[in-house]
């Protein structure tokens, strides 16, 4: 469980970063901002692109962004849409965020509400390779 504190500056940091989306087809601008076991916050929001395969999901570009920082173990992170529905990340997302993070908390924000969720309950069977 992380800290009120860590929960407040994710949320906050997940919202500024929401407004550098680049989302010129879809009008959905999406932040996210993922939280390091070290305490760190590494922010991320969508890009699309007219190709719609390049296109990267904010919660995609935040964990790559703390991995090509160094970063291994996280705790939570912090989803929000310019949208009055609750942003769920993709299906692309939840197994990327299961394979490098695991069974982290999911903050998801409307407005100035928020619910919390294990990775565990919004991902419930995720593709996991045999490992030899």
């Amino acid at each position: 469980m992380i800290k009120k504190s860590q929960v407040n500056k994710l949320i906050q940091s997940a919202k500024k970063v929401g407004g550098y989306a680049y989302a010129p087809y879809s009008g959905f601008k999406v932040g996210a901002a993922i939280l390091a076991s070290d305490g760190t916050i590494h922010p991320g929001c969508n890009i699309e692109n007219v190709s719609y395969g390049a296109t990267c999901c904010a919660e995609r570009n935040a964990i790559y962004r703390a991995l090509a920082e160094g970063r291994k173990k996280f705790l939570a992170i912090a989803v929000v849409a310019d949208d009055s529905k609750r942003p769920i990340p993709c299906g692309i997302c939840r197994q990327v965020l299961w394979e490098l993070a695991g069974d982290i908390e999911v903050i998801l924000i409307r407005g100035n509400d928020f619910e919390v969720f294990p990775l565990s309950q919004i991902y419930p069977q995720p593709y996991q390779r045999q490992r030899k």
